[in-house]
């Protein structure tokens, strides 16, 4: 389920266009021969979406991909119908969904259930995990597929964000991804390690289709020497067998027959 090197390559292609102009961060990760985990995310639900897909996006916001627009659209234009969950005023902002439901997922009640079901950034902020699950496996198809990009809960940033209001949210996320205050919701980190996703969704009836920790060097990304020095990091300790502490999530699900 998780796309290749090349699949990464041929969807950041679409947001960087040519690397030879694009700017110093995309051509500096490729020397490094790193990709984002939303270029993992991106080119993973790329592979999912076909002409006949039924498409949930949930906790959608103003976007279906903040840092590939171009994909987005291409990919809403390809699929059968794309809806647009999230009880945030940012939906109305979505210039892609075909339909939209402003409420929590688990209020969410839909005609017929989905062939994908996507949660971006999402179940950091759920704090009725057992809920959230059974609304999942009641809104996909048998055979349909889930899948969860979230952040680590116990990164560095994840572990600051635990112990910090959210004031010092929006702060900091201004000055490290340049995020608006109203992209930022409260956390609850409940579903937030393998082990605890695994558990949720088998009992909601889903099995584990594949799963990948994404090494997220991102935090320095407006800093080019420290982006150097980062993603440095980040190869020494992989060439060392080291995984980087600094990590994503990214679970595909597959609902029971």
């Amino acid at each position: 389920m998780l796309p290749t090197a090349q699949h990464i390559s041929q969807v950041t292609a679409l947001k960087y266009g040519d690397l030879a102009t694009a700017g110093w961060g995309p051509r500096l990760r490729e020397r490094f021969g790193y990709f984002t985990p939303d270029d993992w995310y991106e080119a993973t639900v790329w592979n999912l979406v076909r002409p006949e897909t039924d498409w949930l996006d949930v906790g959608c916001g103003r976007d279906i991909f903040p840092s590939n627009a171009a994909a987005a659209r291409l990919l809403a234009e390809r699929c059968h119908s794309l809806t647009g969950l999230d009880p945030s005023d940012n939906i109305d902002e979505n210039p892609f969904l075909h339909h939209r439901a402003k409420c929590l997922l688990q209020d969410f009640q839909a005609p017929q259930p989905f062939d994908l079901v996507t949660l971006r950034m999402v179940v950091e902020h759920i704090t009725a995990p057992q809920e959230a699950a059974a609304a999942l496996g009641r809104l996909t198809r048998p055979g349909g597929h889930v899948v969860i990009y979230t952040v680590h809960k116990y990164s560095p940033v994840s572990l600051v964000s635990a112990v910090t209001p959210l004031s010092f949210h929006h702060r900091m996320k201004a000055l490290l991804w340049e995020g608006e205050e109203k992209d930022t919701f409260p956390t609850a980190y409940r579903m937030n390690t393998r082990s605890r996703l695994a558990g949720l969704m088998r009992e909601a009836g889903f099995a584990e289709a594949s799963f990948r920790s994404l090494p997220d060097t991102r935090t320095t990304n407006r800093f080019r020497a420290l982006n150097t020095l980062e993603l440095g990091l980040w190869r020494t300790l992989r060439a060392v067998g080291l995984g980087y502490p600094e990590n994503c999530l990214l679970g595909v699900y597959r609902r029971d027959g």
